[in-house]
């Protein structure tokens, strides 16, 4: 029993430090993806043509030293070369457009949660209530990808396509005040 936990253990830390070294690239205001940062390999019998992995991540601190309430955090955007993948035969740049508002969808998020921990008011719940906050904007983030997808039909609709590249964008100006 003992050398099963401790083995478990071992297994939990080695995959927490693997995670950690994960390469991953930030969100920058008009800097753009290149074919060259998706790195992983592509999966076999899918049939879109290439894959983006990107989310958010989010750390926060709470202090009362000051003898007022003082909460800071962090919210980033990132993109996961070995987790992302194009097939070689399809590296064009409409697709690597498709892909990049994929990472941009993402940042419409985590601007809109660095909005919900701004207007949050510090409560005796705070771990409980970042966490709510995190947790619904991680799904609204993940149903709009899906979405996103269906919608296009992974960039194979390009009236589609244009209509999602325009409301991103202005969603991403209008919560301009929340980039990092």
């Amino acid at each position: 029993m003992r050398q099963s936990f401790f083995l478990l253990l071992l297994l939990f830390t080695a995959e927490i430090s693997s995670s950690q070294e994960q390469e991953k690239i930030e969100w920058e205001e008009g800097k753009k993806l290149t074919w060259a940062d998706f790195k992983g390999t592509p999966k076999q019998g899918v049939a879109y043509e290439a894959n983006t992995n990107s989310g958010i991540s989010f750390s926060w601190n709470y202090s009362t030293e000051s003898g007022q309430p003082v909460l800071r955090y962090e919210v980033v955007t990132n993109f996961f070369p070995q987790l992302s993948w194009v097939k070689e035969h399809e590296e064009d740049e409409y697709l690597l457009g498709h892909e990049q508002l994929h990472f941009d969808i993402s940042e419409l998020h985590a601007r809109k949660l660095r909005k919900a921990i701004d207007e949050y008011e510090t409560g005796r719940n705070i771990r409980r209530d970042l966490n709510r906050l995190y947790e619904g904007i991680e799904k609204d983030r993940v149903e709009m990808q899906k979405l996103f997808d269906a919608e296009t039909v992974h960039s194979t609709n390009k009236e589609a396509e244009a209509g999602w590249i325009k409301f991103v964008k202005e969603e991403l100006a209008k919560l301009s005040d929340y980039r990092d």
